[in-house]
């Protein structure tokens, strides 16, 4: 009998994220990921409900408006600055950017454009304002051993370093 996610168990997944307008592959994560399901919550509530009772193999569909999670778009966190005004560290596109309000308050943006002229930052998730479908593949479950559950997740062995030598610098 196959094991089934519940309190507790092991579970290994893969998974990817699809815009369900444009049908377009946002996110994916081919590296199984793991973690000790109902002990933390790896990705939002309604996919972890989703995936409560299925199985190694099940294979599982859950569509999100993400504005539920993120709120609409909020047009007024989309800065557009002139590119000699931008370090060039920060002109490529997908690089995040910490950025911190007069009260102290951060808040990522990620470089969405850059053209000749400009560099376009956009503080809102990128997933806001878009419906979406997580499909997700569940690679394994199994009862988790007392040290997953503390820890939440796979403990892996550290290396053995009886045997290392010093390597000169």
């Amino acid at each position: 009998m196959k094991a089934i996610i519940e309190a507790n168990q092991y579970v290994e997944l893969t998974y990817k994220v699809i815009d369900r307008k444009t049908r377009q592959v946002l996110t994916l994560v081919e590296f199984p990921l793991g973690y000790v399901h109902g002990v933390n919550e790896i990705l939002s509530p309604r996919v972890m409900d989703a995936l409560e009772g299925k199985s190694e193999g099940d294979i599982i569909e859950v569509h999100i408006d993400c504005n539920d999670i993120y709120g609409p778009r909020d047009e007024a966190l989309v800065i557009v600055e002139s590119i000699a005004n931008v370090p060039e560290a920060y002109r490529e596109v997908g690089t995040a950017i910490l950025m911190e309000n007069d009260n102290g308050q951060t808040r990522s943006f990620l470089v969405t454009r850059v053209d000749a002229r400009t560099v376009t930052i956009d503080g809102n998730n990128p997933l806001c304002g878009r419906e979406v479908i997580f499909k997700l593949e569940i690679r394994m479950v199994r009862d988790a051993t007392d040290e997953e559950i503390r820890y939440g997740g796979k403990v892996e062995a550290a290396p053995d370093l009886n045997n290392c030598r010093a390597v000169p610098v």
